[in-house]
């Protein structure tokens, strides 16, 4: 197989978008489309990618210079198209930078979800394994096509006779007859690089919109007697670009509705899989992947982010928010439940309850069995099997061992204005309702703190620790009255 060198269309602006960021860096999924597009260059292993930018081009181009650096993949060059006169023209800005021993791959920075495979069998065609196709010209330009109900704005797809492709005619140029042609060219293809810089040097721009054409070099190539292959699709989800927010809307909820079929087939519940979202992680760059055990269950409206593991028969609550977790076999996250791991990850144990309505912050590892009710937040905290926090408390740079139990109100005060400190609960201690435990701070094992108490000190093993005003009482004492408006 020859060397693959990708083609990226990044440079249009994007108007009917309507937003200060070009078209490009739009996000489906939680990711740029651009980035999409990138990973697809990734998947088919491509030695090099030139991404051709105009319209916001350094924003662009610095977003795209970041993936790579996270993730070196392959050598990523740019080329500048300005001003912005054609796909063909596009491509000529990046003729100096093509090797001519591989294989081109022209793709849109505004089409995202085309599969490798389909792309691969593209690029297949191009390098033209048989004998004869070989013989002829050592290659062959393969076009990408999908059949639409309404191909209206799309490059038709000229047959003769015999069925053999001769050209592609853009909308605006196209006969009657050819506006009825519903075979259309998706703006991906294949071609041997050293046909390209020829064909590219015999553009012109005799057409209604006064553009250079990178598609009429299919008519070049069949004047050359360079074999023209239309690899056809059914599927045109896969080649469908994204102008407007409308069709971003649409093809964000296609890629979830084909992430959600894809789990339902490996036996995942979904309640209702038009209410379901699985997205990257674009603080950490973690790539959005839901790994379901057995027996597992979702409700509506649920969003996943980065990488989610749920355990066997783990339910999960209506409208929660998880990302970047690990959650044990049996647990069950109660609806309107925010869970964050962001970098430093959140675990969750087996046959643990969660909310309604809790914040489990990044560094929140639970045991089995923990309890942690509404209005509860964990951040960078254990909490030993069995230990509860059951109504709104704050848990924060603390451990808790096996059965504590935190009561409502209560807070670790773990931050003195410049720097955090831990709070150490030790197996089965008590912590009454309203308190507030000073970091840095133990309470030992089996030890209770009173409700409503502030605790500096050290509570023993097994003690009782109070620390709260002496109340007083006053006798008939009057109420202050309202004093009347002048």
């Amino acid at each position: 197989m020859k060397p693959l060198d990708i083609l990226i269309m990044a440079a249009g602006k994007g108007t009917r978008m309507h937003s200060h960021l070009p078209k490009v860096l739009q996000r489906l999924a939680g990711r740029p489309l651009l980035q999409h597009v990138l990973d697809q260059a990734a998947q088919l292993q491509a030695r090099s990618a030139i991404v051709i930018t105009g319209h916001g081009a350094t924003e662009v181009e610095a977003t795209s210079a970041g993936w790579i650096r996270a993730t070196g993949q392959f050598d990523l060059k740019f080329a500048r198209q300005e001003p912005q006169l054609g796909t063909g023209h596009a491509v000529q800005q990046a003729l100096p930078q093509l090797r001519t021993d591989g294989t081109v791959v022209v793709l849109s920075g505004d089409v995202p979800l085309t599969q490798p495979d389909t792309l691969r069998a593209l690029i297949a065609a191009s390098q033209a394994a048989s004998a004869t196709l070989a013989s002829v010209s050592g290659g062959a330009l393969a076009l990408l096509t999908v059949t639409l109900p309404d191909p209206t704005g799309y490059g038709r797809i000229v047959r003769n006779a015999q069925g053999a492709v001769q050209g592609i005619v853009e909308h605006k140029d196209a006969s009657t007859a050819q506006r009825a042609i519903t075979e259309v060219y998706s703006g991906i293809l294949a071609v041997p690089a050293r046909l390209l810089a020829p064909w590219l040097a015999r553009l012109t721009n005799h057409n209604a919109q006064g553009e250079y054409y990178l598609t009429d070099i299919v008519a070049m190539a069949v004047q050359d007697g360079v074999p023209v292959l239309a690899h056809r699709i059914d599927d045109a989800l896969q080649v469908a670009g994204v102008n407007s927010p409308v069709q971003l809307a649409e093809l964000e909820r296609a890629h979830q509705l084909r992430q959600a079929h894809a789990l339902m087939e490996q036996g995942v519940r979904l309640a209702d899989p038009a209410r379901f979202d699985v997205r990257d992680d674009t603080r950490s760059g973690v790539r959005g992947e839901l790994v379901c055990a057995q027996d597992v269950e979702i409700d509506v409206g649920c969003v996943f982010t980065g990488r989610v593991e749920l355990g066997d028969g783990v339910h999960i609550g209506a409208h929660c928010c998880i990302a970047n977790a690990t959650i044990g076999a049996g647990a069950v996250i109660h609806p309107y439940t925010h869970i964050d791991g962001e970098q430093a990850g959140v675990t969750v144990g087996a046959g643990a309850l969660i909310g309604p309505f809790a914040r489990l912050r990044p560094g929140a590892h639970l045991g089995r069995e923990v309890h942690i009710g509404n209005f509860v937040e964990i951040k960078n905290s254990t909490l030993a099997d069995g230990a509860k926090a059951n109504h709104l408390a704050y848990v924060g740079d603390a451990a808790l061992g096996e059965r504590v139990n935190y009561g409502a109100g209560s807070i670790t005060a773990n931050y003195d204005g410049a720097n955090k400190h831990r709070t150490v609960i030790e197996a089965e201690a008590h912590i009454g309702s309203n308190c507030v435990l000073v970091a840095p701070v133990t309470i030992g094992a089996g030890a209770t703190v009173g409700a409503g108490s502030t605790i500096t000190k050290t509570v023993p093993a097994g003690a009782l620790g109070v620390a709260r005003g002496k109340q007083m009482l006053l006798a008939n004492w009057a109420r202050p009255t309202k004093q009347p408006k002048p």
